[in-house]
C-alpha cells in the first residue's frame, strides 16, 4: 500500500491549481461528475416550497443546536455513559490519536478497520496509527481506493471522484496481488468487497464517524451506503466513534428532517442505504456487537468558530457536499488542489478554525462568490457572507479590534496596506480625487501592460481619456 501523500494547505496551492486546468481530461471528468450530481439533488426536490420549508427547518434545528451545545454535550456525555459508552474529550488531533492509540495498546490490538470518518482524517488517524505498528484499513470504497493511491480524499462524500475506472482498474492490478486488469466496475467493487471481508473479521478494533448525536437518548446515529459502517462498528471486539463537538441535536425527532436533507443533498436519494442508531456496547445474553464503545469528542478549533456569534453559522454543517457539487471553482480545480480536509467552500471557511488563518487564508479568495454554495446549503449557512469576512480578517491588522481569529492579517503587507491607504486618502478627499483623476486621464499612456492576476486572463485597466466631469463639461446644453 502505497504511503499518504501530506499536503500542507497552502504550498504551492495556484500550481496544483493551474495543473488541473490544464488536465483537460481532469476537468472533463469533474464537470460531467458535478453535472450528474445536481441533476439528482435537482430530482429530489421538486417542489421548491417543500425544499425551502425543510432547509427552514433544519437550519433551526442546527442553530438551536448550536445555541444549547455546552449544556447538549454535558447531557449526551451523562446518557451515553450511562448507556455504557465511554466519552473521550480532545482539545486538538494529537490528543485524539493519543486516546485512540491508548485505546488500542490495552486491548493489544494489531489493526483497526475504518468505517467513512472525515474527522479521523482530519487528525491523520491512520499516520498516528502506522507510526505505532497499528495497521488502519479504509473500508469505504472511496476511501479504500484514495488510500491504495496514497492520496487524500478529494471529496466529503465521494472521495476518489478524481479517479477514472481505468485508474482504478491500474491501482487494484499494481497493489493487490493476483489481481488481473479489469476496467468492468461491477467486478472492480466485489474485488475490493473481498479483500475488505477479510479485514473485518481480522481487526481488533473498527473505528467510524458519527453524523448526529442525540443528547436526551445517547445515541450516535451512522449514515452510509455500503454497509462497512454496520461491520465496523458490530464486528470487532472495540468501536472507536470520532466526530466533532458541533454533530449534537437535543431530541431523536431532530433527526428526520436533518437525515432527509442530508441524503438528498449529497447523493441525490431518498434514504441511504443504512441508517445506524448505536446506544451501547453489547449486553448480556446479545449475540453480536462490540465489547467497548468509545467516542471522542474533538475540538480542533471549533470553539473559535462557535464563539463568533457570525462564524458559528460554520459548525451548523451537516456535511453533505451539495457546496462543493456546486462551486464553478471546485468543479473545476477538485479536492486535492485545496490541500485541506475539507475542500471547496465549506473547507474554505471552516479550515481556518482547524488550521489557522495564516496557512488557509487564499482559500477564502478563491470563491467567485456568486452565492451557489448559499443557495443549495440544506442549513442555511451563509457561506459567500462568511467568505468576505474571512477575507476582511486576513487584511486586518492583527493588533485590532476587528482580528478576533488565530492567523488575522496574514494577507497583510505593507506594500499593500500603502496603497491603500494612499486609496483611501484620495478618494476622502474631493481636491485630492479631482487632481489624481486628471494626472490618470492625461498619463493614460503610461497605463502597465502587466497588472498582476488581473492581466492573466484580462486586458489591462487603461484610464478613459476624458473623465466623466470633463464629459458633463463638453455637454452642450
Amino acid at each position: 500500500m502505497s504511503p499518504v501523500i501530506k499536503i500542507h494547505p497552502m504550498e504551492e496551492f495556484k500550481a496544483r491549481s493551474r495543473a488541473v486546468l490544464n488536465d483537460v481530461a481532469q476537468q472533463k471528468n469533474f464537470r460531467g461528475a458535478m453535472d450528474f450530481l445536481q441533476a439528482k439533488r435537482r430530482a429530489q426536490f421538486p417542489d421548491r416550497e417543500e425544499l425551502e420549508g425543510l432547509r427552514d427547518l433544519g437550519a433551526a434545528i442546527r442553530r438551536y443546536s448550536l445555541a444549547h451545545l455546552p449544556r447538549l454535550l454535558e447531557q449526551l456525555e451523562a446518557n451515553l455513559t450511562a448507556n455504557g459508552v465511554q466519552v473521550h474529550w480532545a482539545q486538538t488531533p494529537d490528543e485524539a490519536n493519543a486516546i485512540a492509540l491508548s485505546i488500542a495498546q490495552r486491548v493489544k490490538a494489531r489493526s483497526v478497520i475504518k468505517g467513512k470518518s472525515m474527522v479521523s482524517e482530519e487528525v491523520e488517524f491512520n499516520h498516528a496509527m502506522q507510526a505505532a505498528g497499528i495497521e488502519a484499513i479504509e473500508s469505504d470504497m472511496g476511501e479504500y481506493i484514495v488510500q491504495l493511491a496514497g492520496e487524500k480524499p478529494s471529496h466529503i462524500i465521494m472521495p476518489a471522484i478524481h479517479k477514472t475506472k481505468q485508474d482504478i482498474a491500474k491501482l487494484f492490478a499494481k497493489e493487490l496481488p493476483g489481481v488481473a486488469y479489469t476496467e468492468d466496475v461491477d467486478a472492480l467493487i466485489q474485488i475490493g468487497r473481498r479483500v475488505l471481508r477479510r479485514q473485518f473479521a481480522e481487526a481488533d478494533i473498527g473505528l467510524s464517524g458519527v453524523n448526529f448525536c442525540v443528547a436526551e437518548t445517547g445515541t450516535l446515529c451512522l449514515v452510509e451506503n455500503e454497509g462497512n459502517g454496520r461491520m465496523c462498528t458490530t464486528v470487532p471486539r472495540v468501536h472507536i466513534a470520532i466526530t466533532g463537538i458541533e454533530k449534537v441535536v437535543e431530541k431523536l425527532e431532530h433527526v428526520p428532517p436533518l437525515y432527509s436533507l442530508l441524503s438528498r443533498s449529497a447523493t441525490g436519494q431518498a434514504v441511504t442505504t443504512y441508517f445506524n442508531l448505536i446506544s451501547g456496547a453489547r449486553k448480556p445474553g446479545e449475540k453480536d456487537g462490540p465489547e467497548e464503545v468509545h467516542l471522542i469528542l474533538l475540538d480542533n478549533g471549533r470553539t473559535q468558530a462557535y464563539a463568533d456569534e457570525e462564524l458559528r453559522a460554520t459548525l451548523q454543517c451537516i456535511r453533505c457536499g451539495a457546496c462543493m457539487n456546486h462551486c464553478p471553482v471546485y468543479a473545476r480545480i477538485g479536492g486535492h488542489a485545496y490541500g485541506t480536509t475539507y475542500p471547496g467552500p465549506i473547507g474554505a471557511i471552516i479550515s481556518p478554525h482547524l488550521l489557522g488563518l495564516e496557512s488557509t487564508y487564499p482559500l477564502a479568495f478563491a470563491s467567485t462568490l456568486c452565492g451557489a454554495c448559499g443557495e443549495v446549503c440544506p442549513v442555511k449557512i451563509p457561506i459567500p457572507e462568511i467568505l468576505v469576512r474571512l477575507r476582511n480578517e486576513a487584511q486586518t491588522h492583527p493588533d485590532s479590534d476587528e482580528a478576533s481569529l488565530v492567523g488575522s492579517g496574514a494577507a497583510r503587507s505593507v506594500s499593500g496596506t500603502a496603497v491603500w491607504s494612499v486609496w483611501a486618502q484620495v478618494y476622502s478627499r474631493l481636491g485630492l480625487y479631482r487632481l489624481a483623476s486628471w494626472f490618470m486621464s492625461r498619463g493614460r499612456a503610461l497605463s502597465p501592460t502587466e497588472q498582476g492576476a488581473w492581466t492573466r486572463s484580462r486586458t489591462p485597466l487603461v484610464p478613459a481619456a476624458k473623465r466623466l466631469r470633463d464629459l458633463l463639461k463638453d455637454r452642450k446644453p
